[in-house]
Formats: C-alpha cells, structure tokens, sequence
C-alpha cells in the first residue's frame, strides 16, 4: 500500500470536533408568545458567526437560550455535542458572556472583580490571571481603580476580560459595539480578530451590518423570531440583509 494512500485513509479516519453550537427546530414560547420559531443553526467550532436583526427579531433572546439562560419550549439545543438541558453547569463553564450590562461590581476595582470572577470558576491563580487580562484589554494602569469611575469604554473593556477570565472556548456578545467610542471599538475589532486566530467560537450580536459582515464568518438573520437568510459573509452585501431584515 503507498503511503499516499495511508495519508488518505488516516485523514479519512481523523475525528471531527461537534459543531460548538447546534439546534434543531428550537422554539421558545413566553407568556403565549411564540418569541423564537424552528431555530436551525449550526456554529463549527472555531468560527465567528453573527446574529442580525432589527429590534425585536429575537437575538438577544437566542443569544441567552445559547447562554443556557433560558431552555427551549420545543427542538433541541447542543454546545459540543452536549444537550442542554435543566442541569448543564460543565457546559457552562465552556461559555464566556458579554451583554448589555457588563455583569461588574460598580464599587469593586476591575481587579478586585476579575479575581471575584476567576474565583466562581476555581482559577487556580486568579491574580495572575486577572493581571494577563488587565492586560490583554490595555487597562493594567486601571486594574485598581473603582469599575464606576471608568469611561464606557474602559468597563466594556473590563466585562470583556471578565467573560474571558475562565478560557471559555464559546464566546457570546450582545452588541458589544453600542456605546463605544471609535479607539475602543477599534481595540474590541482587533481583539475579536485575536480571538478567532486563537480558534474561539464567537456567536455575535450587532446592528453595525457593514461592521458585522467584516468581522465574521457568517450571518444568520433572524426576522419576527424566525431565520431568514443564513450565508457567509463573503457572499452577501448589505442590502441583501437589509432586505430580509426589512421583509
């Protein structure tokens, strides 16, 4: 046998890692209301996929029944191959969350909250840590000063290092963007950017289109709670997802 055809049969052999993120027919239902309808979306590990929709489509919604907030009324929900069901603490400690609120103690320094958090998830070194974060986020200077007498930008900055504390190999962001100014929104990009080059799955929220088409993989357009278009970036132009936004 030649070893090109060994070479062949040993990829052919090589596992493949389960998709990061996979749901089958997901609906949610709240006070009656059918807020998510027959949700199929699949998210491989290591890619960068983004939510678009106007207000009201339903991401921020989507993106928490990912975060394992909220369980599906109906379908199916899998991070890594895992169900999610009632009881899926092991799953969560692989998710890292960037929301509309920052999730920080307001009086407590960014260190002081990043060792807070890094404690929750039994970080061995939570100091060090929190130092390589600070850092990582260009705020080691602001690492003792009180998370209420920094900029937007800067506790945006600091909830990030915060969702990354623990090495989450999922990363959730809810409109990380909304409220920054240009330099920090430029330091998010390029940190996202060192994310994706670290293999990181990130599912995003953003209103941005031209912003999002350029950061991510794919889209996934959500309207009225159901799935509309979902393409790679390359091949899709704004108008394209303003038109299934819109419709």
């Amino acid at each position: 046998m030649s070893s090109t055809s060994t070479q062949s049969e040993s990829q052919q052999r090589a596992p493949v890692d389960p998709p990061a993120v996979r749901t089958n027919a997901l609906c949610l239902r709240l006070d009656d209301r059918l807020i998510l309808k027959d949700i199929n979306l699949t998210v491989p590990t290591g890619q960068t996929v983004a939510l678009l929709g106007a207000n009201g489509a339903g991401k921020s919604t989507l993106l928490k029944v990912l975060a394992t907030f909220m369980l599906p009324s109906s379908g199916t929900l899998e991070l890594f191959g895992s169900p999610v069901g009632a009881n899926s603490n092991a799953i969560r400690s692989k998710i890292g969350i960037i929301s509309h609120q920052p999730m920080l103690y307001r009086d407590l320094s960014a260190m002081e909250n990043l060792i807070f958090f890094g404690r929750l998830y039994s970080i061995s070194n939570p100091r060090a840590r929190a130092e390589e974060m600070l850092s990582l986020v260009g705020l080691s200077n602001r690492a003792d000063d009180a998370v209420k007498t920094l900029s937007r930008g800067m506790i945006q900055r600091v909830s990030i290092a915060r969702a990354l504390m623990h090495d989450p190999s999922l990363l959730l962001a809810d409109e990380p963007f909304d409220g920054l100014d240009v330099p920090s929104a430029n330091a998010l990009e390029a940190f996202l950017g060192r994310l994706q080059a670290q293999g990181k799955t990130v599912v995003i929220a953003n209103h941005d289109i031209a912003q999002t088409l350029r950061l991510t993989d794919s889209v996934f357009v959500l309207h009225r709670g159901c799935r509309v278009l979902e393409a790679r970036a390359d091949d899709i132009e704004v108008a394209d997802v303003v038109r299934e936004m819109t419709g």
